[in-house]
């Protein structure tokens, strides 16, 4: 037997529909990168698998530093 999953199913495209760009050049609905974004078509399963998982890497990277960010300063003064 086989370490090979067997694939039933299409790995569906992570496009959220929001399609804008962070600083870094990732998208901010998938996070996918522009090579990423561009070739999902022509990648294998594999290589789409791959790229998911750089995907979920990258988002529990921005939650951290969001996380590490002191949170902004109130916009209305206290009462007191």
């Amino acid at each position: 037997m086989t370490d090979r999953q067997l694939e039933l199913f299409p790995i569906p495209n992570p496009c959220r529909g929001i399609c804008q760009t962070d600083q870094r050049g990732y998208c901010l609905g998938c996070l996918r990168n522009r090579d990423e974004r561009f070739r999902w078509m022509s990648l294998s399963d594999a290589e789409k698998r791959q790229v998911l998982r750089l995907c979920y890497q990258r988002a529990l990277r921005m939650q951290r530093n969001q996380a590490a960010e002191p949170p902004p300063p109130p916009s209305q003064p206290g009462l007191f």
